[in-house]
Formats: structure tokens, C-alpha cells, sequence
């Protein structure tokens, strides 16, 4: 009994002599599914960036791009159990979390980015962040990617040319009914499953943002592409209630500083990052694109405006006419 107080004591004397010991960093991990050299994948580095050299030994963040760690299906769950803390998905990915985000994907609503600024700015945009908060998700921020263009095996000027065409959508009940509208054939599928999709014929064309079309190399297996900036790509940036409340007061209130700044960054990136991304297509000279007239644009929008009518009550027709107005 004696031997044993005596090692105790000498276990308890070493421990005092060694001083603290220093508490192990908070990890975040920041998962996404697109590449480094796009908006997002930029807008992560420079998170991580930032945390490092501003709450060093505090808070370390492991980004992982190209959806390495979870893809498009399961990122969302794995936030709710902890197994990310970070993630920025389609605003298309909350629908089964929120009906009034599905706004974002209702067809030519927003005219450009600056409309979408507009809006997202406003008392009302910035209620949406908090949407989800009663299943357990934080909303930090919204990041621009950009507007979608249209592409397709056959020259896409008119809603008839997209009839019988098989489009790849991210599960979204609106992007469902946009192309439905104009008879054609949306298909679900995973972003990252898109390029051999397309190659094979699985699928006959896709929307998305030149950046995306540009990383992704969509452009080497589609002959035509329309700029039709129909529909609007954003992300929310979005945390855990529980992990975000769990953070120490300090650690929080930088965190949210860097995520302000970054979002900053990030949505001055994405024109230019898309407007690059579409010279860097038209220079390889793989594929076409088509610029609309103003009268085929008007023919596009026709025939996809009735979606708008379709959702307004899930949405909030209040929220639509908010929104309708920035474009005006």
C-alpha cells in the first residue's frame, strides 16, 4: 500500500512539474464535391487559411475537394452526425430539409448575380439562412458559383430543340419541373457521375455554371452549349446547431469573422472565375456556343415561367415577389 501512495505521488509531482497540457485543437472538417480551382473548392482553401493563422493550435481545418470524403447524397447526414462539421451544397440539396430554398432553383427568376446579391442581402434572403435550423442545420453564408447554361447533343435555341432530351438534375422537385415543362426527360444523378454520363449517352445534356463546365471538362463531350443563364448554381455554407454551439464564445465569434470574409472573396470570385472558365471553352474550340436572341430567350422563359406558379405556395409567394423584384 505504501509502494503504491508513494508512485502516486510521484505520478501526481511529475505531472505538476511538466506543467498543462496543451489542449488538442478543434478539427474541422470542410467537405465539398467540386474542385480546388473552382469559387467553392477557392473559397475552402482560404477558409483553412485563415483559421490557421488566426486561431493557430485553437482550430485546425482539413479540407477535402472532389467529394473524397462524402458525395453529393450523403454529405448532408454526415454533417448531422458529426462526421464533417463543414459543408457548402447546392442550395437544390436542402429540399427535403426546407421548402422555401427550392426559390433559388425556380428558372430564370434572378436576371445575374448582382439580382441574386440583391436579394440574398435583403431581410428576407437572410431569413433563409435560418430555415433549417429546427433539423438541426445552421446556415453561415450563401456562396455565388454562378448563373447555369443549357447543353445538349443538338443546338438548344428554342424550348422544342430540349423535347425527348434526357438532363442530368440534382434532385430538386423545381429542376424536375423546369425541364418537364419543356417535355424533357430530367434525370437525378450524383455531380460527380455527370462527365461519364454524358460520354456514354446515359444522359444527352446537363446545366450548370461555366466554371463547373470548365473543371469538370463537360465541354469534351457535349458539341453544344446555350447561354441561357436560366438558372441560378449557389451554395450555403452550412454548419451543425450542435457543433456550432459547442464551440468556445472566442473561437466562434472569429470563426464567423473569417466566414464573412471568405464569402466576400468568394462571390467576387465567381463572375470572373466563370467569365475565365468560358473564354478557356471557347479557346479550346471543342464544342459550341450559342448566344440567344432576345426572342428566343423570351421563348425560353415562357415556357418555363409556369413553374414559378407551381411552387409559389411552397416557397411563399411573398419570398418569389422579393425576389422577383431585385431583377427589375
Amino acid at each position: 500500500m505504501k509502494l503504491r501512495f508513494l508512485a502516486a505521488a510521484a505520478a501526481l509531482t511529475a505531472t505538476v512539474l511538466a506543467g498543462p497540457v496543451a489542449a488538442e485543437p478543434i478539427i474541422i472538417k470542410f467537405s465539398h464535391v467540386v474542385t480546388e480551382n473552382t469559387p467553392k473548392g477557392k473559397g475552402a482553401n482560404l477558409f483553412k487559411q485563415l483559421v490557421e493563422e488566426r486561431l493557430a493550435g485553437k482550430v485546425e481545418v482539413q479540407v477535402f475537394p472532389s467529394a473524397q470524403l462524402f458525395g453529393d447524397a450523403d454529405e448532408i447526414i454526415a454533417l448531422l452526425k458529426n462526421d464533417t462539421q463543414i459543408i457548402a451544397p447546392a442550395l437544390s440539396k436542402f429540399s427535403k430539409f426546407t421548402k422555401v430554398l427550392q426559390l433559388y432553383d425556380l428558372p430564370f427568376l434572378f436576371n445575374d448575380l448582382n439580382a441574386v446579391a440583391c436579394f440574398q442581402d435583403s431581410a428576407s434572403g437572410k431569413e433563409m439562412l435560418d430555415s433549417m435550423s429546427s433539423k438541426g442545420i445552421k446556415g453561415l453564408a450563401y456562396w455565388h458559383n454562378g448563373m447555369k447554361q443549357l447543353s445538349a447533343p443538338v443546338p438548344l435555341r428554342t424550348p422544342e430543340a430540349a423535347a425527348g432530351l434526357k438532363f442530368r438534375i440534382m434532385s430538386s422537385d423545381v429542376l424536375q419541373a423546369q425541364f418537364q415543362a419543356v417535355k424533357a426527360n430530367p434525370q437525378k444523378l450524383a455531380f460527380s457521375e455527370v462527365y461519364l454520363a454524358l460520354q456514354t449517352g446515359q444522359i444527352d445534356g446537363q446545366e450548370n455554371t461555366w466554371s463547373n463546365i470548365y473543371s469538370q471538362k463537360f465541354f469534351e463531350v457535349q458539341p453544344h452549349f446555350v447561354e441561357s443563364n436560366h438558372g441560378l448554381l449557389d451554395y450555403m455554407l452550412v454548419t451543425s446547431e450542435r457543433f456550432w454551439k459547442s464551440l468556445p464564445d472566442d473561437i466562434r465569434s472569429e470563426l464567423d469573422k473569417i466566414v464573412m470574409e471568405v464569402t466576400a472573396t468568394v462571390n467576387d470570385l465567381a463572375s470572373k472565375e466563370n467569365e475565365d472558365a468560358k473564354q478557356l471553352i471557347v479557346d479550346s474550340g471543342k464544342t459550341e456556343i450559342i448566344q440567344l436572341t432576345a426572342e428566343e430567350k423570351g421563348k425560353w422563359r415562357a415556357a418555363m415561367k409556369p413553374v414559378w406558379e407551381q411552387f409559389k405556395g411552397d416557397i411563399g409567394a411573398n419570398y418569389v415577389a422579393a425576389a422577383a423584384a431585385c431583377s427589375q
